[in-house]
């Protein structure tokens, strides 16, 4: 599922995000999320949220 939009995404739901400082790699890290914290509808470069380990990232795909 594509990461762009809020409704795709809820807690608990197993993600891969990019993080800030991992944007010009394309690194990818797994987690489970804890809170969205993009507060509109959508987003062109993925929805912000934490994880349950505490990393903030912009989701890129939603298992």
């Amino acid at each position: 599922m594509d990461g762009k939009e809020r409704k795709n995404i809820m807690s608990g739901k197993r993600v891969s995000i990019v993080l800030k400082e991992d944007q010009s790699t394309g690194r990818l890290t797994e987690g489970v999320v804890r809170d969205i914290l993009t507060k509109s509808s959508n987003h062109p470069h993925g929805i912000k949220v934490r994880l349950m380990g505490g990393e903030v990232g912009r989701v890129k795909e939603v298992f």
